[in-house]
């Protein structure tokens, strides 16, 4: 560890405990229980938050307020520039509390002060493009039907919107979907995570002080069961949005299928950077560093995986294990650090597990390798690893490890590097590193992947959807697709005048 870059804990007075209630019809209110759960920082072992443990009551009784909120048209039949105008206000309201918000959000996630800042500020930009499409949404008509005929289609508000959201960016990925949502004129029903739930009740606040009529955005605070469980199955729920594992998003599936409700998943990813050798070198290795360790690698689109041709493939390992060295992990609420805490010592267990079975198959560990201890902190924390000598069927190289863990496989031709790639059952996101352009646009075409990023890494824009392929999800996100997803479609045809043919054949 001597060799790594460590931030150790750096004299802070962390702000009091924070009290969470669901938001239900417009109203903060405790559980009809009384119960209660805790969230302990990971990183700094003290208690952030104390929050209202929901259920099956306060589940039902947010989607009765939802669907309520839906039929009586306050929002769903408002004009697109009423809901962009709140819309709007959120996104100001957003930038006003960056601060607030981001340190909340790191004492819970164990992410770095600075990427909460980026991320909770940056969402105010998904709110107001989302307000730009509120105002934008049209349909279809077809004059071409004939002298007698017209079609029109319309788009019409699915309806009551369940919303579950992970732990890993819990701002930004709910900002993902409800503005999107409430643009399109749905209702919804929120379920954050139990591990990091107080920034959506904080952007409740913001919600309702934007002038949100009451029952438009619901909050409910508690676990998968009964609190998901619920909000996946409730026949008064028209559409289920969900991010988090391929498991669980497996199991909502199920769930939702007995009332045939619309279901979009976010999930998993396995996702490869691809090295070619006339690649710029030092550009892709600062961006695989970024790319594994960014959010402690707790990211979907983490590129836990390289595919290095095999020409350069030592260099190239050599360049990112010196850059390794120099990333700052430690404090997350140092302004420098880049790599916070892990999210939980259960997580941060399978992490390493991962790490021990790949080096007794033969892999390499060239970096780490083992659990960090952070001055003042703890043990909370995973040491920046790189694995070589990776071979394709390793559980190293196939699954999702959610950490700061690379591993390094090699290729010959582009077509084994194709192979490799695709040879997963996810498909979120994959990138290429060449500066033919040839090789780019042959790897994009061919990579079983929602996004493919050439000589770059996880750059994103509301306009541009997101989403997978095979396992890694279904539907999509941000842009006008993702807007798209929240609509059903009504064809509406037209006689014109009284020039119907009688069917029935007249006396």
């Amino acid at each position: 560890m001597k060799d790594l870059t460590i931030n150790p804990a750096i004299p802070i007075t962390l702000p009091e405990m924070f009290e969470g209630r669901h938001l239900i019809n417009g109203a903060w209110q405790s559980s009809a229980s009384g119960e209660t759960f805790e969230r302990r920082s990971p990183s700094h072992g003290h208690v952030v938050s104390r929050s209202a443990l929901g259920g099956e009551a306060e589940a039902e009784a947010a989607i009765a307020a939802a669907r309520t909120a839906f039929d009586s048209g306050i929002w769903s039949r408002a004009s697109g520039k009423d809901r962009a105008t709140v819309l709007l206000k959120v996104a100001d309201l957003i930038e006003q509390n960056v601060d607030r918000i981001a340190v909340i959000e790191t004492l819970e996630s164990g992410k770095p002060i600075s990427q909460s800042k980026g991320e909770v500020g940056g969402a105010a930009d998904l709110w107001r493009y989302a307000a730009s499409l509120a105002r934008s949404t049209h349909g279809d008509s077809h004059n071409t039907l004939g002298a007698d005929m017209m079609g029109l289609v319309l788009k019409e508000p699915i309806g009551v919107v369940s919303i579950i959201t992970p732990w890993n960016f819990p701002f930004w990925i709910l900002s993902q979907k409800l503005p999107f949502a409430l643009a399109a004129g749905c209702t919804a029903v929120v379920k954050p995570s139990e591990m990091t739930p107080s920034t959506t009740l904080m952007l409740g606040e913001l919600l309702i002080e934007a002038g949100l009529p009451a029952g438009v955005c619901n909050i409910v605070l508690g676990y998968g069961q009964p609190v998901g469980g619920t909000l996946s199955s409730h026949e008064a729920v028209d559409m289920v949005s969900f991010t988090g594992s391929t498991t669980v998003g497996k199991t909502i599936s199920k769930t939702a299928s007995d009332t045939l409700k619309k279901v979009a998943l976010e999930l998993g990813g396995k996702n490869p950077q691809v090295i070619f050798p006339d690649a710029n070198l030092d550009s892709a290795a600062d961006a695989v560093v970024f790319g594994v360790y960014f959010n402690v690698g707790q990211c979907c689109n983490s590129s836990s995986r390289i595919i290095v041709h095999e020409d350069i493939a030592q260099a190239f390992a050599d360049k990112v294990i010196a850059l390794s060295r120099k990333v700052k992990f430690g404090d997350p609420l140092d302004p420098s650090t880049q790599v916070g805490a892990i999210v939980t010592p259960e997580h941060n267990a399978k992490i390493d597990s991962y790490v021990k079975e790949a080096r007794s198959a033969g892999a390499t560990i060239a970096l780490g390798g083992d659990p960090l201890n952070v001055e003042g902190l703890g043990n909370q924390f995973y040491q920046p690893t790189i694995i070589t000598n990776v071979q394709p069927d390793m559980p190293i190289a196939r699954d999702e490890v959610f950490g700061p863990v690379l591993s390094v496989l090699t290729f010959k031709t582009l077509d084994e590097a194709i192979e490799i790639m695709n040879d997963s059952a996810l498909g979120l996101s994959a990138g290429v590193w060449s500066e033919n352009v040839h090789t780019c646009l042959d790897f994009a075409r061919r990579a079983q992947a929602g996004t493919v990023w050439t000589n770059t890494w996880m750059d994103g824009f509301p306009e541009v959807a997101f989403g997978g392929y095979k396992q890694s999800g279904q539907g999509r996100e941000i842009g006008q697709y993702g807007f798209e997803e929240f609509f059903e479609v009504k064809s509406v045809v037209m006689r014109i005048g009284d020039s119907r043919a009688p069917w029935v054949p007249q006396d």
